[in-house]
C-alpha cells in the first residue's frame, strides 16, 4: 500500500510544501505561498533597521493554502494517490522566531490592541534588535554559567530566544506583560494543527531549544531561575510558563484535529511531528551523516552535520545538541550571516550596465568572465563579513573588506573575490571542526546556488578540498520534514527513509589539485585578515598581504 507524507517549509519570505512517496522519493505536489503582510512578508521599521517582524496570520493561512494546492497537484499526478494515504506532516521553520502567545497559546499580536504594534507579532530570526542583551547575556554566563556558551559557540547571538524576549520586556513592558507565555513558530504551528496550543503542554522541539534557548538536560533543562533574575526577575518568574522538556523530531507533537482537518481537506488524527529549524531537517533531506557536512547555500548558510553524542564542546559553533537533527546523535550546527546575500547586493550595486540591463543578465556576464579566470589572478582578497559573522567569531559587528584592489580592478574580480571569501569562511567551520576532532570528508549542498552557478561550485571544491555533492531535491528542508513526518507516525528508521528518498545530481564537483594549492596560499593570507579584524587577542604584522596578492596574481596571470 502507497504511503506518503507531507512537508512543511516555513522560510524567511515564504512557506511550501511537499507531498512526497515514502517508497521512492517521488515529489508529487509541491506550493509556495509568499507572505502578504510586510515587504516580502517581513515587517520592518524605518527608524531601525534591525526591526524584523512577521504576522502570524499569513502561517495559517499559508499552510491552508499549500496544503490544498499540493493535494490538487498530487490528484493530478499520479491516479493512485489519496489523502488517506498520508501518515505524517512534518514542520520546519526559521529560528529562532519567538511568538508573545496568550495562556491559551494564541498570539497576541491578534489582540486588538496589539495588532499595529510590532512588537506583538512575531520575532523573526533576523531581528537583530537586542544585540545589547545578547551581549548582557553571554557577559552573565562568562561570569556564572560558562557551560551554557559552551554547546553554543561560546557567545549568545542577538537572533536567539532569550536576547529578543529580554529585549521585549526592555522595550515594551506592556507588551510583554501581556504575554502569558512565548513559543517558537516550529513549535507553535505543530501545536495549531494538533488542536492544543497550551504553552504549558505543548511539545517543544529539542532543536530549537538546545540551539537558542540554551536547554540542556545536564543543568536541568532550561537556564535555572537564578540565573535569568539576574538578568531579570521576570525572566525567572516567566520560566515556569516555559516547558520542563524537549523533544526530538521523530517524535509526535499531536494528531489532526477535526478542524484544521476541515480545513485542509486532509483525513483527521493524521501524525504530526515535533517541528525543528529548517536547516537541520534540510540536512536530513539531503542525507546528512557522520563525516558529511550539509551546506544550505542561500542568501545565507546553515552548515549542518552529525556527530557522536560523547564529542567534546567546539568553540565558535552556534550549537551541539543531542537529537537536534538526527535522534540519537549529536547535532553540529553552524553558517556564514550573508553569501548569497553579497552577490545580489554586489550585482545590484556595483556592477556597471555595460554587463547587462536585468540582474540575471549580469550574473551571467560575471560567472562567464571568471570561469577562467584561475585561483588568485585577481590579485584580491575580501572577508565575507557583510552581515557580521556567524561562525566561528559570532559577532554581528563586524563588517565587509575587500583588498587589493587597482586602478585596473574590473567588477568580475571583485565578484570572484567575493565567492572566495565565502568559500573561505566555510573552510574556516570546517578547521574548527577538525581541530575539536570532528573530521569532514564530503559536503553536500542545497539551496538555489548550487544549481544555478557551476563556477561557484567549483571554486566552493578547490577551496574546501573536499567533493562537492548537490541535492537532487530542490526542496530539502521541506523533505526533511516529509521524513520526521513518517517517523512520527511509527514509519521505520531515518536511515531507511534517506535510503529510499535522497538523491543527488550525477554531477560531483572534485577540487582541481592546482588550484587547491593555490588556493592554500591564499587561505592562509585570509586567516590572517580573519585574526586581525575579527579577534581582539590577535597580534601580528599586516605588511606582508598586499605584497604576497601581487605576488601570486602576477604568476598566476602568467601562468595562464
Amino acid at each position: 500500500m502507497a504511503q506518503y507524507a507531507i512537508g512543511l517549509d516555513y522560510g524567511t519570505n515564504s512557506c511550501r510544501s511537499l507531498i512526497v512517496d515514502l517508497a521512492d522519493g517521488c515529489e508529487l505536489g509541491s506550493a509556495v505561498f509568499p507572505y502578504p503582510t510586510g515587504q516580502q512578508g517581513i515587517l520592518t521599521d524605518t527608524a531601525n533597521p534591525h526591526v524584523a517582524r512577521q504576522h502570524p496570520q499569513d502561517y495559517l493561512n499559508g499552510c491552508e493554502t499549500i496544503i490544498r494546492e499540493a493535494i490538487a497537484q498530487a490528484t493530478s499526478a499520479s491516479p493512485d494517490f489519496n489523502t488517506h494515504d498520508i501518515i505524517g506532516i512534518g514542520v520546519d521553520t526559521t529560528g529562532s522566531t519567538v511568538i508573545p502567545v496568550d495562556a491559551s497559546g494564541t498570539p497576541i499580536a491578534f489582540q486588538d490592541r496589539f495588532k499595529h504594534n510590532l512588537n506583538a507579532h512575531v520575532w523573526l530570526w533576523k531581528d537583530h534588535t537586542a544585540h545589547a542583551e545578547a551581549e548582557q547575556i553571554t557577559a552573565l554566563a562568562k561570569q556564572c554559567r560558562p557551560e551554557y556558551l559552551a554547546k553554543c559557540g561560546g557567545t549568545y547571538s542577538s537572533e536567539w530566544w532569550w536576547s529578543k524576549i529580554l529585549h521585549l520586556q526592555t522595550i515594551d513592558p506592556e507588551v510583554f506583560e501581556a504575554a502569558h507565555s512565548f513559543v517558537e513558530h516550529c513549535d507553535w504551528l505543530p501545536a495549531v494543527l494538533a488542536g492544543d496550543t497550551t504553552p504549558e503542554t505543548l511539545k517543544r522541539s529539542i532543536c530549537a531549544a538546545g540551539h537558542k534557548a540554551m536547554y540542556n538536560e545536564d543543568w536541568g533543562g532550561l537556564p535555572d531561575k537564578e540565573f535569568l533574575a539576574q538578568l531579570s526577575p521576570s525572566l525567572a518568574n516567566l520560566r515556569d510558563r516555559l516547558y520542563h522538556c524537549a523533544y526530538a523530531s521523530d517524535t509526535a507533537a499531536g494528531y489532526l484535529c477535526s478542524e484544521w482537518s476541515t480545513r485542509l481537506g486532509l483525513p483527521e488524527g493524521i501524525a504530526i511531528s515535533v517541528g525543528a529549524f529548517d536547516c537541520h531537517m534540510g540536512a536530513v533531506g539531503a542525507g546528512v551523516k557522520q563525516k558529511t557536512l550539509v551546506k544550505v547555500l542561500g542568501t545565507s548558510t546553515c552548515d549542518i552535520t552529525v556527530a557522536p553524542t560523547d564529542l567534546p564542546d567546539i568553540p565558535g559553533l552556534c550549537g551541539q545538541v543531542q537529537s537536534s537533527v538526527i535522534p540519537g546523535t549529536m547535532g553540529i550546527e553552524a553558517g556564514q550571516s550573508a553569501v548569497g546575500d553579497i552577490f545580489l547586493w554586489f550585482v545590484n550595486q556595483l556592477v556597471p550596465e555595460k554587463y547587462g540591463s536585468t540582474m540575471d543578465e549580469k550574473f551571467a556576464a560575471m560567472e562567464a568572465r571568471i570561469a577562467h579566470l584561475g585561483a588568485g589572478a585577481s590579485g584580491l582578497l575580501a572577508l565575507d563579513w557583510n552581515n557580521g559573522n556567524r561562525s566561528v567569531l559570532t559577532d554581528v559587528r563586524l563588517s565587509g573588506l575587500v583588498l587589493g584592489q587597482t586602478l585596473h580592478t574590473e567588477a568580475h574580480e571583485i565578484y570572484q573575490a567575493y565567492i572566495e571569501a565565502t568559500a573561505f569562511g566555510a573552510l574556516t567551520i570546517i578547521k574548527r571542526m577538525e581541530d575539536h576532532g570532528l573530521s569532514i570528508d564530503e559536503v553536500v549542498t542545497t539551496g538555489g546556488l548550487p544549481l544555478k552557478n557551476a563556477t561557484l561550485m567549483q571554486i566552493y571544491a578547490n577551496v574546501l578540498g573536499r567533493p562537492m555533492k548537490v541535492s537532487m531535491s530542490e526542496q530539502t528542508c521541506a523533505l526533511g520534514a516529509a521524513i520526521f513526518g513518517a517517523l512520527a507516525s511509527g514509519h521505520s528508521e531515518i536511515k531507511e527513509l534517506q535510503s529510499n528518498i535522497v538523491t543527488y545530481h550525477d554531477t560531483v564537483y572534485h577540487p582541481d589539485p592546482e588550484n587547491h594549492a593555490i588556493y592554500q596560499k591564499l587561505y592562509a593570507l585570509y586567516q590572517t585578515m580573519h585574526d586581525a579584524f575579527g579577534d581582539s587577542q590577535w597580534q601580528g604584522s599586516l605588511a606582508h598581504v598586499m605584497k604576497e596578492l601581487i605576488s601570486i596574481r602576477e604568476t598566476q596571470r602568467k601562468h595562464n
